[in-house]
């Protein structure tokens, strides 16, 4: 069992704790016997893979599983002595939110689209203290200011689609502990942010714990975060704890197994080394996509966002440029102005041919050659088609002569070279982990056997050890296949490990542009320099450069 500072008595202590799920008459374990303790003002953090229990672990703590599919045949969860899963449903309404709060993964996926952010966090407030309206807007104020929202006064008639993937989840931050909680829940917090942001969120967590004296749960599959945040590391696998202890002792002198393999367990290898005179696949000339700002009553046009300005990008087969650089920088929009999903300026050709006067009808030949994997493959997936009609559909679309045979074969081959077991093709996404369905997402676009593919973010939600993983079977269908790939990341472990070239994007403009050793190893601008430091050593990372 975790054994916690015995200078301080636990706030909160996780005693044999089991959860169990109901499903068809079937019943599955996927938690057995964990104990941990946590006291006031500490960090523990809770690490393992994807399964492995660590948030069905935390939801329990709120009793926030969906029961009765869900139960708990064994253990105890005591929270200032009071075990809250026997507690009443008044009880526990006044524990959570208010003692023990929350914040989810996915703040997109756990903000309410339809509500602004001055309802939701306000939301909290009223339930919990009663406050009127304008008492709730001075608090909803101060606590926007506290977890770093500029101009926050502007921000509180806006919707969550309308912020950032930093600012989203700073609101869910400033939600979570509206009330002051006791204690925090924090369940992946910083998964799918830019290394930058993400050094912002860690450092505001940390600010407002010693601030607040409060315990903190931290989820995360990432051990790099775990080194700089937490005090004590729990290591899940499994539905159990298989190694705990304080956090420096765990990095230094792991003694499972499995713990070795989590630290173990990233990116590694080299790109194909870059050839002058591989043939030109993609290239665009001065890309500029511009938005237009429409004001006043007629709506005239009065000013433009320069998402992409004037980007020069050259993509050869067999090799790979990697496109760096934060949220809002705009790195997708240059990927799909290149694809032609969206309209631009500036020339762009294809194969020696220029497709950026070419209608959406007139591009249809090429989609089959021009393929593009997304960063989150259970919202690019349909969850109601099966995995081989969804790796099949593209052929419908492009190859129309094939018979339901071929294309059958197609779709077996596909998946094979991808790793997935062809017997599976006949199951829905929801029916596999997150690395087997980004794996469906390559084979997708694999399938029509492309020259070019962008790939937007698709390792950035998954476990260090599946990251590696994809990132070699990307490296192997490169290399079988003579592939160009546009790859867009804000993780720069993995753009070192694939990309020949790299261009580091910000405010719609290139910062540096160059092969990616030089460009990793001797950076020339000081935003390269803090990026390379957010991604690779935290603590290095400038403040004037990191300014939310």
């Amino acid at each position: 069992m975790s054994q916690t500072n015995p200078a301080l008595a636990p706030i909160l202590s996780v005693r044999d704790l089991q959860v169990a799920f109901h499903q068809g008459g079937r019943t599955m374990r996927a938690v057995e016997g964990v104990s941990f303790d946590i006291a006031p003002g500490e960090t523990l953090a809770l690490v393992g893979e994807s399964g492995s229990g660590k948030s069905v672990s935390a939801l329990s703590i709120l009793k926030l599983l969906p029961y009765p599919s869900a139960s708990h045949p064994g253990g105890a969860v005591l929270f200032e002595g009071k075990d809250l899963l026997t507690a009443d449903e008044p009880t526990l309404r006044g524990v959570r939110g208010n003692r023990i709060s929350m914040i989810f993964q996915e703040p997109m996926s756990s903000l309410n689209p339809l509500h602004t952010i001055e309802r939701q966090i306000g939301e909290v407030l009223k339930v919990h203290q009663g406050l009127s309206d304008k008492a709730a807007r001075g608090r909803i104020l101060e606590l926007l200011h506290q977890v770093g929202i500029r101009e926050p006064e502007k921000r509180l008639k806006s919707f969550p689609h309308q912020l950032s993937g930093g600012q989203r989840q700073r609101v869910m931050i400033a939600m979570a502990l509206a009330n002051e909680p006791d204690m925090l829940i924090a369940d992946e917090p910083t998964t799918a942010l830019d290394v930058t942001v993400q050094a912002q969120i860690l450092e505001l967590l940390k600010t407002l714990q010693a601030e607040r004296g409060m315990a903190m749960l931290f989820i995360t599959h990432d051990l790099g975060i775990v080194r700089r945040i937490a005090t004590r590391v729990c290591v899940m696998n499994k539905g159990r704890i298989v190694e705990e202890g304080e956090t420096a002792r765990i990095f230094s002198d792991p003694q499972h197994p499995y713990t070795r393999h989590l630290l173990a367990a990233e990116p590694k290898g080299a790109p194909p080394p870059a050839d002058e005179t591989a043939p030109l696949v993609m290239q665009g000339t001065d890309v500029k996509v511009w938005f237009p700002v429409r004001t006043g009553f007629l709506r005239r046009v009065t000013d433009h966002v320069k998402a992409v300005d004037g980007i020069d990008v050259t993509l050869r087969a067999g090799q790979t440029v990697g496109i760096v650089g934060e949220s809002g920088s705009g790195k997708t929009t240059l990927g799909l102005a290149l694809c032609r999903m969206i309209g631009s300026t500036g020339e762009i050709r294809f194969d020696g041919e220029r497709i950026d006067q070419r209608s959406f009808k007139a591009m249809r030949p090429l989609r089959e050659e021009i393929q593009i994997v997304f960063q989150d493959p259970f919202g690019s997936l349909s969850p109601r088609m099966s995995v081989a009609d969804i790796v099949a559909e593209g052929l419908e679309v492009h190859e129309r002569g094939l018979s339901a045979e071929e294309r059958d074969a197609r779709v077996v081959a596909a998946l094979e070279e991808v790793g997935l077991d062809p017997q599976t093709r006949f199951r829905y996404p929801h029916e596999f982990s997150g690395g087997q369905r980004q794996r469906i997402a390559i084979a997708r676009a694999m399938v029509l056997k492309p020259r070019f593919v962008m790939l937007d973010e698709p390792t950035s939600a998954l476990d260090m050890s599946v990251q590696a993983q994809v990132v070699d079977l990307l490296r192997d269908l490169q290399k079988k296949h003579s592939l160009a790939y546009l790859f867009i990341s804000h993780d720069l472990k993995v753009v070192r490990a694939l990309a020949n070239e790299v261009i580091v994007m910000r405010n719609g403009q290139v910062v540096e542009h160059g092969p990616a050793q030089a460009i990793f190893e001797n950076p020339q601008s000081d935003y390269t320099r803090a990026l390379m430091a957010a991604a690779f050593d935290m603590e290095a990372v400038p403040a004037e450069v990191l300014a939310p």
